[in-house]
């Protein structure tokens, strides 16, 4: 699978080929933070799979194994990278050209969850990450 996508200037652009994995709406507040919104939604690729064709993205290390990709100029952020999983990249799923092409498997974080936020998608639902608990 082809997807491409970038920020909101059009200063930094990527294309992700493989297939994406992970399609998760994040409710930690880290990326409540980094994008200012109430969740993100993320896939994931292999690391040799995401490949920038336009610009470099800034660099913004939010916690010692993690760091935060966006546009140095309009600030969009575009991906993650934490060193415990150096084989694979998250990107911000809404940063895509067509983010309908992805459709979303699961919430993580959700105990970190708004409590003015109601889903009743019938996503499996994760208090932490996928590996820290069982999901409802």
């Amino acid at each position: 699978m082809a997807l491409s996508g970038g920020c909101a200037c059009g200063a930094v652009r990527y294309a992700a080929s493989g297939t994406p994995f992970h399609l998760t709406l994040c409710h930690c507040a880290d990326c409540r933070r980094a994008a200012g919104a109430p969740a993100v939604a993320w896939f994931s690729v292999k690391a040799g799979e995401l490949a920038w064709t336009a610009g470099t993205p800034a660099v913004r290390r939010s916690s010692p194994p993690v760091q935060r990709l966006f546009c140095g100029r309009c600030g969009t952020q575009l991906a993650y990278h934490n060193d415990a999983y150096p084989d694979e990249v998250d990107v911000t799923t809404c940063s895509l050209d067509d983010p309908n092409v992805l459709l979303l498997e699961d919430h993580t974080f959700m105990s970190e969850c708004l409590h003015w936020m109601q889903f009743a998608d019938g996503l499996k639902q994760y208090p932490y990450t996928r590996g820290e608990g069982l999901g409802s």
